[in-house]
């Protein structure tokens, strides 16, 4: 069994800054990707940014240029830096870990990310 741990989520102005952090934990096995997906109220789940075994990324179009995603191998870590941040960045932020052959989907319990002043 795989565990997701994320932490950073916050109330933030706009303007500012968050750093999420997510800790993988458990059986993984032929890790594939870890990434971060977001849902806001009424809106479906959706890709924010993703990071590869082999330290590809991919980002939404609405994050980049703003929002960097790294990952410490040592530590099972990826982590999302997000800078000026705006109110349409408001959601549930979940971390996602893709393994094995079947890029099997595992998932964080979610941090709330609140931008608003």
């Amino acid at each position: 069994q795989v565990q997701l741990v994320e932490s950073g989520g916050g109330l933030v102005q706009p303007g500012g800054s968050l750093r999420l952090s997510c800790v993988a934990s458990g059986s993984i096995f032929r890790l594939k990707a870890m990434g971060w997906y977001r849902q806001a109220p009424g809106n479906q789940r959706e890709l924010v940014a993703a990071i590869t075994n082999g330290d590809d990324t991919n980002y939404a179009d609405s994050v980049k240029g703003r929002f960097t995603i790294s990952r410490d191998k040592a530590k099972n870590t990826v982590y999302l830096q997000m800078n000026s941040l705006k109110p349409e960045d408001t959601a549930v932020y979940y971390c996602n870990l893709k393994a094995g052959t079947s890029y099997t989907d595992y998932w964080g319990q979610g941090t709330q990310v609140t931008v608003s002043s």
